[in-house]
C-alpha cells in the first residue's frame, strides 16, 4: 500500500547566512583595527592597574608558610570529597545535606536546574566551594601591607567571579536549553553582538548594557519641566516649574556629580526625586555639568567650585529673589558642597540655610574597594592618558564602577548578549548609567591626588579654596546625611565620619540598598527601609547599634526635616519670570552632549 510522502519545508538559511556574513565583515575590520593600533607602544601598556606587583607579594607570604597553605590544599580536598559523596547519594535517591549555598544576593544559580539537576547542582557546588576556598586563602594570608591585601583579594573575586559556570556555554543550564530551542542561533547572534562591542569599543570590550535609543533625553526621561536661566562653562542651571499653588520661600539647590548626567533624580516619573520635590511645594533648581573635551583641559578644582556650586548657589538665589537656599549634594556632588559650605563660611557668607548630603564622602581615610584603584601608579598612568586627551573619558570611569559590582554589571551582561544571544533589557537606570561624563585633566588629577590619596579634605587647611583655607569644623548649618547600608562607592561607615567634623545640628539616616537604588527609592515602590537615631556616637556601629529602623522610603522624613528650614509658603515661582530670564526649555543642551557619539 502506497503512503503518502509528506513534505516539509527546507529551513530557512538566508537569516543564518545573512548573520554569519555580517561576523565576517566586523571580524575583520577589527583584526584590521588592532595591527593598525600596535604600531604605537602605548597600545599594549604593561600592568597599568598595578596588579603584578600585589600578586607577586601574596604568593611570596603564601609560599613563606608552606604547612599552612598545604593544610588549606588539604581542607579544600576534604570538602571536594564530602561533595562527592553527597552527589552520589542525591543521584541514588537519597537525601542529601546540601554542602555550599550561594549568598542570599547571589542570583547568578536561580535557575531551577542549578538545584534539581544533580550534575548543575555539583558544578554549582563545586564552584561555591572552590571560590570561598580561593578567596578565603588570599584574605589570610598573614604578613601583607593593607593595601596590597586589599588589592589582591579585590583582583581574586574578580577572577572568580569571571569563572563562574554561569559564563560559560556548557555549564550553563538555562544556555544549554536555548541553544537547543533555537538550533544554535543564540550563539550566532552572541558572537555578533560581542563582535559589535568590541568594535565601538576599539578593541575594547565595551558592553552594552542598554539600546542607546532605548530612552530619549527630555522626552522618556528627564521629562520634568522647567528652563535652564543661568550657564557658564561648566555647567546650565535648570529652574523646575511648579505642580502647587503654592511653593515654599527657600528654594532647593541640587548640586550632583560631575562625572554624570543629572537625570538620575528625573530618570521617569514614577522615580523622579525632582518631580516628588517640586510636587511636596519646593522651587527645585538643579545644576547640569558641561560634558568636557580638550578645551577645558586646564579647568582646575578650584574653577570647578567657584565657578560651580557657589556660583549656583547665587544664581538660585536671583533667580527665585530669596536670600537662602537649601542645598543637596550627590556624591561627588556632596563633596564639593561640604567644601563650597567651608569657604563660604570663612568668607562670612551665609546664603545657605541647609545642606543634606547624599552618600557623600569627605573623608576618604577607608574609601572602600574604589581605593584598590588609587595608588601612585595608577594614578600616574591615568594622569599621562588624560595629559594625551586633556581629560579623562567617562567610560573608563564607568568601567571602573562595574568593576565593583561584577556579577550585576559586567557578567550578567555577557550572559544575556553573548550566550543567550539576546539584547538587554530598556532600563532607564542604565541608560543614565551608559551616558558618562568626561572629566577636565588637571581637575580629576587634582581631585584623586587630594582627597584619595592625601585625605586633605579633613585637615584643617588641607585644601585651600581662592585663598581660603578650607575647614570642615565651621560648617555651622543643619545638615542631613543621607548614606546606603550597601554602597560600594560610597561606604556608609566611612561618611558617617561627617557627622563628627560639622558643628551644625546634624541628623544621620541610612537608608538600604546602595549608591543609587537606595537613594532613588520613591515612597510609591514601597521597597526597602531607612534608619535613624538621634544620637551621634563616635562610631558608626555604635549609631547603628542604636538605631530604630522604618518601612519604606526616606523621602518623606527628609521632606519633614527640610521643611523646617524653608521659611514659610509664597505664591509659586515660574521659571525664567525672576530676575534671571529663560535661555532655553529643561533639560537644556548641556545634557544632551554624549561622551559615546563623538
Amino acid at each position: 500500500m502506497a503512503t503518502k510522502t509528506e513534505h516539509t519545508s527546507p529551513p530557512d538559511v538566508e537569516e543564518p547566512t545573512a548573520t554569519i556574513e555580517k561576523i565576517a565583515e566586523q571580524s575583520q575590520r577589527i583584526v584590521t583595527d588592532f595591527i593598525g593600533r600596535q604600531g604605537d607602544a602605548r597600545a599594549l601598556e604593561y600592568d597599568p592597574l598595578n596588579i603584578g606587583s600585589a600578586f607577586a607579594e601574596i604568593t611570596r607570604r603564601m609560599m613563606a608558610d608552606p604547612a599552612r597553605l598545604a593544610r588549606a590544599q588539604v581542607d579544600l580536598w576534604n570538602s571536594h570529597v564530602g561533595l562527592w559523596q553527597q552527589t552520589a547519594n542525591r543521584m541514588m535517591g537519597q537525601e542529601a545535606k546540601t554542602l555550599a549555598e550561594p549568598d542570599e544576593d547571589d542570583n547568578r544559580f536561580s535557575t531551577a536546574a542549578w538545584q534539581e539537576h544533580p550534575v548543575f547542582d555539583y558544578i554549582k557546588q563545586s564552584y561555591l566551594m572552590t571560590s570561598k576556598w580561593v578567596i578565603d586563602t588570599v584574605r589570610e594570608t598573614d604578613g601583607m601591607e593593607d593595601k596590597t591585601a586589599r588589592k589582591a583579594e579585590f583582583y581574586t573575586r574578580q577572577f572568580v567571579d569571571a569563572m563562574a559556570p554561569t559564563n560559560f556555554a556548557l555549564t550553563n543550564p538555562q544556555v544549554l536549553q536555548e541553544t537547543i530551542d533555537t538550533q544554535g542561533q543564540n550563539l550566532v547572534n552572541g558572537l555578533s553582538n560581542l563582535l559589535e562591542d568590541l568594535e565601538r569599543g576599539k578593541g575594547q570590550l565595551a558592553i552594552k548594557h542598554v539600546e542607546p535609543d532605548a530612552f530619549e533625553i527630555g522626552k522618556t526621561v528627564a521629562t520634568t519641566p522647567g528652563k535652564v536661566v543661568f550657564q557658564n562653562e561648566l555647567f546650565q542651571l535648570l529652574q523646575f516649574a511648579p505642580s502647587t499653588d503654592k511653593v515654599r520661600k527657600t528654594p532647593l539647590l541640587i548640586v550632583p556629580p560631575w562625572i554624570n548626567k543629572y537625570y538620575i533624580l528625573d530618570l521617569r516619573k514614577k522615580n523622579s526625586f525632582i518631580k516628588w520635590a517640586v510636587d511636596q511645594g519646593n522651587t527645585v533648581f538643579i545644576v547640569s555639568w558641561v560634558n568636557p573635551d580638550e578645551k577645558l583641559a586646564l579647568k582646575t578644582f578650584e574653577d570647578y567650585m567657584l565657578d560651580g556650586p557657589v556660583a549656583a548657589i547665587g544664581a538660585a538665589c536671583q533667580a527665585a529673589g530669596t536670600e537662602k537656599v537649601n542645598v543637596i549634594g550627590y556624591c561627588i556632588g556632596g563633596t564639593m558642597t561640604a567644601v563650597a559650605l567651608a569657604y563660604m563660611s570663612e568668607k562670612g557668607d551665609d546664603r545657605v540655610a541647609s545642606a543634606t548630603f547624599f552618600t557623600t564622602l569627605v573623608d576618604f581615610e577607608e574609601p572602600g574597594e574604589l581605593g584598590v584603584f588609587i595608588d601612585e601608579e595608577q594614578i600616574s598612568s591615568l594622569e599621562e592618558k588624560m595629559g594625551e586627551r586633556g581629560y579623562l573619558e567617562g567610560s573608563e570611569m564607568a568601567t571602573t564602577f562595574s568593576m565593583l559590582r561584577a556579577n550585576d554589571l559586567i557578567w550578567t551582561f555577557v550572559i544575556n548578549n553573548y550566550l543567550m544571544g539576546k539584547e538587554p533589557f530598556p532600563f532607564d537606570l542604565l541608560f543614565w548609567n551608559a551616558d558618562a561624563t568626561r572629566m577636565p585633566a588637571v581637575m580629576h588629577s587634582y581631585y584623586l591626588r587630594k582627597m584619595y590619596q592625601a585625605n586633605a579634605l579633613v585637615e584643617p587647611g588641607g585644601l585651600e579654596l581662592g585663598g581660603v583655607k578650607i575647614d570642615l569644623r565651621k560648617i555651622k548649618v543643619p545638615v542631613y546625611i543621607l548614606s546606603t547600608k550597601e554602597d560600594h562607592i560610597a561606604p556608609w561607615k566611612s561618611t558617617y565620619a561627617a557627622t563628627q567634623l560639622y558643628n551644625g545640628n546634624t541628623t544621620f539616616v541610612l537608608a538600604s540598598s546602595g549608591h543609587i537604588a537606595g537613594v532613588v527609592n520613591p515612597p510609591v515602590s514601597d521597597r526597602y527601609s531607612y534608619r535613624t537615631n538621634t544620637k551621634k556616637p563616635d562610631t558608626p556601629d555604635a549609631w547603628l547599634d542604636s538605631a530604630k529602623e522604618h518601612p519604606g522610603s526616606w523621602w518623606p522624613h527628609w521632606d519633614k526635616w527640610v521643611n523646617k528650614h524653608a521659611g514659610g509658603e509664597i505664591a509659586a515661582r515660574q521659571p525664567g519670570k525672576g530676575k534671571l530670564r529663560a535661555i532655553e526649555d529643561a533639560p537644556g543642551s548641556y545634557v544632551m552632549v554624549r561622551s559615546d557619539k563623538d
